[in-house]
């Protein structure tokens, strides 16, 4: 037998995923992490009543999810005063980065994105054969005025800006975000990613216009929201964009617990700011835990924090492995100069004591390696 007859595309691929889980790397060490703080999870979880939500809805899993997403999709509009026509829900911002990818991206096509960004993007678009183009960060921000001019230099159909930026946390205010959508050419889409902006500072998000073509806002619930495993995003954008995604998504890859879930956790705004309040607390006590090491940290506007170990790559790459081997799991950028810096997510009290136990022995540790 010769096995699955594949495109050549897909043939060409290596067999590789964006991020090796903490549950993979428990299985290869044959023990589990002590402290979870890789992942950039929300760990203080979904609002208590839409837990309830979503075990009231288990009884009727039965059922196929609304493919409409009408009852979620009628409050997202009410919540952001907006038509329902301009917003589709998907299986998270990946999903719906997968969708958008296969409505514009095609072998050749050109796609300009961060050097060091959303890695789970460029696999998307790698997916479709399109040609990725990277504009390296300016400092730790991500650089909007080289991106969009990349973007008409090369002839892009795509660009992708994530603000807050992962992974470095950091974030542009409105206006230099507003500068970047005007500077959109009007054949291209921008997939403005917006996963953390519960956690940025007032000022951050520019008023939506979903009357323009040429920007796609994407939310999500799995951050601020904390239902990661629920698989819950959104994305807002100009009707005829947003019935694109009509033409070729999953109708039925929401589950109907998670749909429940979404619209309850959304109503529940108190423990939204509960939430985000904790974060904040969170990045505070990260920095001081750095700085006793004699170390900085990157400024932070989402729910994990950089923390600038220093010295090159390839120690911060010996401090996050001595950390791992003490049973914390944490991840790091992959990209100079980004790879300097080990990173963290905001974790409970335990946790960052934990972490505040362990640090200064991983340091030394690497050091010494």
């Amino acid at each position: 037998m010769s096995g699955p007859i594949y495109t050549d595309l897909v043939t060409s691929l290596p067999a590789t995923v964006p991020f090796v889980g903490p549950e993979t790397q428990e299985r290869a060490r044959g023990r589990g992490f002590s402290s979870r703080l890789g992942a950039n999870e929300n760990v203080f979880g979904p609002s208590p009543m839409a837990i309830a939500a979503m075990a009231d809805a288990a009884a009727d899993v039965w059922k196929y999810g609304d493919p409409e997403n009408f009852d979620l999709k009628q409050a997202l509009a009410v919540h952001h005063q907006v038509d329902t026509d301009n917003i589709v829900v998907g299986e998270g911002i990946d999903g719906l980065l997968g969708y958008l990818c296969r409505m514009i991206v095609e072998p050749g096509v050109k796609v300009v994105t961060s050097l060091g960004a959303y890695p789970t993007f460029n696999f998307h678009v790698s997916g479709y054969g399109g040609d990725l183009v990277t504009v390296p960060y300016n400092g730790d921000y991500e650089d909007p005025v080289a991106i969009m001019e990349k973007a008409v230099e090369v002839g892009a159909r795509l660009i992708y800006l994530a603000n807050p930026d992962n992974p470095m946390g950091t974030v542009h205010p409105e206006d230099v975000i507003k500068t970047a959508i005007d500077a959109v050419p009007d054949d291209c889409l921008l997939i403005l990613d917006e996963a953390y902006i519960e956690f940025a500072p007032k000022g951050t998000a520019p008023a939506l216009n979903v009357d323009d073509r040429r920007v796609i806002r994407m939310r999500t619930f799995s951050k601020a929201y904390g239902m990661a495993g629920a698989r819950v995003g959104y994305a807002m954008g100009q009707k005829e964009v947003i019935n694109g995604f009509n033409k070729i998504r999953n109708h039925f890859g929401m589950c109907r617990i998670s749909q429940a879930g979404a619209l309850v956790a959304l109503k529940d705004q108190e423990h939204l700011r509960n939430t985000v309040l904790s974060v904040e607390l969170g990045r505070k006590r990260i920095e001081l835990i750095a700085n006793e090491q004699g170390l900085s940290v990157v400024p932070s506007a989402t729910n994990f924090v950089a923390i600038d170990c220093g010295q090159d790559g390839a120690f911060a790459k010996a401090v996050l492995d001595q950390l791992i081997e003490r049973d914390i799991f944490v991840r790091m950028p992959f990209v100079e100069p980004q790879n300097r810096c080990i990173r963290l997510s905001v974790g409970q009290k335990v946790d960052l004591s934990f972490f505040e136990l362990q640090f200064p022995m991983a340091l030394d540790a690497a050091s010494k390696a």
